[in-house]
């Protein structure tokens, strides 16, 4: 198998798995969420093109939510800055932040045009169940970082040698 179909193919069992874990997840629509499949946005920091598989996964993942046609449109913005930001970041830790704050903003406003709580409210709640889960992928992605096995599955190529404090 040539090296671009074993690309494809490892993007697509990403988005997949992304889709998967969203849909089955009860927790992962509406104003208080712990989308679990959001920890996957790490691999990102290892490797950029994982960002295509996130964006598509998340595209379709939002279609099974109450609110469809606004959570394409703003979850997937929401990712696609997220995972920007997260493969151009050099520190894992600081990572988390933007998948967090792009998510409390842009999907609280989402949120805030469809039901009837306020924005600020919103943008807590998603902020809140957000960095939970951020939280628990950074502490997980900080110690599969270390394994060398772990980096070679997933083709990693970008912040390999960086230290946790830079």
């Amino acid at each position: 198998m040539n090296n671009k179909i074993k690309d494809i193919v490892r993007l697509s069992i990403i988005a997949a798995l992304y889709v998967a874990l969203t849909v089955i997840n009860p927790f992962s629509y509406n104003a208080i969420q712990f989308r679990i499949s959001e920890i996957l946005v790490l691999l990102c920091f290892f490797r950029k093109d994982y960002s295509i598989a996130l964006i598509i996964g998340c595209f379709i993942s939002n279609f099974f939510s109450g609110f469809m046609l606004y959570d394409i449109i703003f979850g997937t913005i929401a990712t696609i800055l997220a995972c920007i930001c997260v493969m151009c970041s050099k520190n894992i830790y600081l990572s988390i932040i933007y998948p967090i704050l792009f998510n409390s903003i842009i999907v609280g406003y989402e949120l805030s045009l469809v039901t009837d709580v306020s924005f600020t409210l919103n943008a807590l709640y998603v902020g809140i169940g957000e960095a939970v889960v951020m939280i628990v992928g950074v502490i997980i992605f900080s110690r599969l970082r270390k394994n060398n096995s772990f980096l070679e599955i997933i083709k990693a190529n970008q912040n390999l040698n960086l230290k946790d404090s830079e």
